[in-house]
C-alpha cells in the first residue's frame, strides 16, 4: 500500500471550552460569598483590576487630599483649645498624663477583638475540665481521658468496657467506676450506654429513683411510651390516666442526648441575592450588591511600559484579557439573574400576593424559553441564589415544582399541597387526629384534585410530620 499526502476540506462542529468561559459559567453558580472571595482574590493577582471608588465619579464632593488637611486643622485647633486647660490645672487635673500614658500603652498592648473571642466550648473539652478538677489518680484521669474520647457527639459511649479497659491497659472495675464518675458529669447522663441508663442516671441524680413505678416504665416501657401505648400501662400499675400523665411529663423534663446542644453547630446566616418589594400593586426587583466590590480597569492600562520582552507584553496582554473578561461576566451575571427573577415574578406572582398555597407547577424549561437561554444556565444562576419576598426568604429552587392535575383540567404545585397539608394538620384536634385517607378528601375538596393516601402519606414523611397514631394526645 502507497503512502500519499493528500489535501482535503472537513466541515465538523465542535465546542471550545475557553478558560474565559469557563470562568463565566463558573460564575453564574457561585453564592454571594463565594462571588466576593473570587473577586477579591482576583484584585489581589491582577494589577490591571482595581475596585472604583465612588467618591471620584462626584465632583463637587472635595477630595480625599483636602478632606485629610480638613480633618488635621480641627484637630490642632481642638488640641490648642485643650493643651491650655491641661497645663492651668497641672496635678490636678481629673486625668494626669501619667494616667494617659498609661491608658494609651494599656490600649496598644491589647489583643484583637478577634483574639478576645472565646471559641464555642466542645463535649470533649468540657468534659475533660471536669476530669481535671476531680480527685483522681493517675491512672483513673488516663482512663477518663480515653472514655471521653470515645463518646459520640450526642453523649452515648458506644464501647465496651472490656474494649476500653485493653486500651487503657486497666482493669474492667476502674474502666466502670470512672464512666459512672463521668456520668455525674455535666451534662448529667453523659458516657451513658442506652437511653434506659442515661435517662436512669439523671432519674437518681434529682432523686425520683425512690419511685419504682418510673424506675420500671424508664427500664422497660420506653418503647410503649413511644408507640402511646398508655392504657396497657396504666391497667399494669393500677393507675389512672392523668397520674400516668405526671409520670410522662417527668419523663420528657429528661434529656435523651445531653451531648446534643455541644454538636449544634454555629447557625449560618443567609444574605439575599435578590429583593422583591410591593410597590402599588407591582413589584420591584433590586439585586443586593452590598460587599461586592464594583470593579474596573486600572489606570496602569494607559501608562503600560514599553518593552521589548515577549514574555512581559504576554503577560500585560493576559492580565489585561482577564481583567477585562471578569468585569464583563459579572456585568452578565447580574444581567442573568435579574431576568431569571423577572421571569419568576411573572410566573408566580400568585404566589408573592397570597404565599406558599398559591405557588404554581414550574419547571426549568419554562423560565429558559421565557428569557430565551438554554435550561443549564438557569440551573446554575438558580443555585445557592437566595431571594427575599413580602412571605420571607427563599432558595430559587424553591420556585420550580412538579405539578399535579385538577379535576377541571388545570394544574396546582405539589409545595402548595404541601403547604396545604401543613396548615390541615396544624389546625386539627390532636384528640382526633386526621387521617391520610382524610387528608386527601379535604383536598378533594378544597383543590378538585385526587390524590391518594400513599401521595399523602408521601408528602407527610417529606416534611417529617408523624403518622396521625403519634400525632394523637390521650390525655
Amino acid at each position: 500500500m502507497a503512502l500519499e499526502l493528500r489535501q482535503q476540506l472537513k466541515l465538523t462542529q465542535q465546542l471550545v471550552m475557553t478558560p474565559q468561559l469557563q470562568q463565566a459559567i463558573k460564575l453564574l453558580q457561585l453564592s454571594r460569598v463565594e462571588l466576593a472571595e473570587t473577586v477579591q482574590q482576583e484584585l489581589l493577582e491582577n494589577p490591571f483590576l482595581e475596585e472604583s471608588l465612588e467618591e471620584s465619579a462626584n465632583p463637587d464632593k472635595p477630595s480625599t487630599a483636602d478632606q485629610r488637611k480638613d480633618d488635621q486643622e480641627a484637630y490642632d485647633k481642638e488640641l490648642s483649645n485643650n493643651a491650655d486647660w491641661e497645663d492651668y490645672l497641672g496635678d490636678f487635673s481629673s486625668t494626669t498624663k501619667q494616667v494617659s500614658m498609661r491608658e494609651s500603652e494599656a490600649l496598644e498592648e491589647m489583643s484583637s477583638f478577634e483574639a478576645r473571642l472565646a471559641p464555642a466550648p466542645t463535649l470533649d473539652g468540657h468534659l475533660n475540665w471536669q476530669l481535671m478538677l476531680s480527685p483522681l489518680t493517675e491512672e483513673q484521669i488516663r482512663v477518663g481521658e480515653i472514655i471521653i474520647g470515645s463518646i459520640s457527639s450526642n453523649g452515648y459511649l458506644h464501647v465496651s468496657s472490656e474494649e476500653l479497659a485493653e486500651v487503657a491497659q486497666s482493669d474492667i472495675e476502674t474502666v466502670e467506676q470512672v464512666i459512672t464518675l463521668i456520668q455525674q458529669f455535666d451534662p448529667i447522663g453523659v458516657a451513658a450506654r442506652t437511653p434506659q441508663e442515661c435517662l436512669l442516671v439523671q432519674i437518681k441524680a434529682l432523686n425520683y429513683d425512690r419511685d419504682p413505678i418510673l424506675v420500671d416504665i424508664v427500664t422497660n416501657h420506653l418503647e410503649d411510651l413511644e408507640k402511646r401505648r398508655y392504657k396497657p400501662l396504666a391497667r399494669k400499675y393500677k393507675i389512672s390516666l392523668e397520674d400516668l400523665r405526671e409520670y410522662l411529663d417527668v419523663i420528657q423534663s429528661l434529656d435523651p442526648m445531653p451531648g446534643a446542644r455541644f454538636s449544634g453547630g454555629e447557625a449560618h446566616y443567609v444574605s439575599p441575592d435578590v429583593y422583591i418589594y410591593e410597590y402599588e400593586g407591582d413589584f420591584i426587583i433590586v439585586l443586593n450588591e452590598d460587599g461586592l466590590p464594583q470593579l474596573q480597569l486600572s489606570e496602569l492600562t494607559e501608562q503600560l511600559p514599553k518593552t521589548s520582552n515577549a514574555k512581559e507584553k504576554d503577560y500585560y496582554q493576559e492580565k489585561m484579557r482577564s481583567a477585562s473578561w471578569l468585569i464583563k461576566s459579572l456585568y452578565q451575571r447580574q444581567r442573568t439573574l435579574y431576568k431569571v427573577v423577572e421571569s419568576i415574578v411573572k410566573y408566580q406572582k400568585e404566589f408573592f400576593i397570597n404565599g406558599v398555597t398559591s405557588l404554581k407547577p414550574l419547571i426549568l424549561k419554562d423560565i429558559a424559553d421565557d428569557i430565551d437561554m438554554h435550561e443549564s444556565t438557569v440551573s446554575r444562576i438558580t443555585t445557592n441564589k437566595y431571594i427575599s419576598t413580602p412571605h420571607g426568604i427563599f432558595e430559587l429552587k424553591f420556585f420550580f415544582n412538579s405539578a399535579i392535575g385538577l379535576d377541571d383540567g388545570s394544574m396546582v404545585g405539589s409545595e402548595s399541597v404541601k403547604a396545604l397539608i401543613k396548615k390541615l394538620i396544624s389546625e386539627e384536634n390532636t384528640k382526633k387526629p386526621l387521617s391520610d385517607e382524610k387528608i386527601g378528601e379535604i383536598l378533594k375538596e378544597k383543590l378538585q384534585v385526587n390524590i391518594a393516601r400513599r401521595t399523602v402519606a408521601k408528602y407527610r414523611t417529606a416534611m417529617n410530620i408523624p403518622s396521625s397514631s403519634k400525632r394523637k394526645v390521650v390525655f
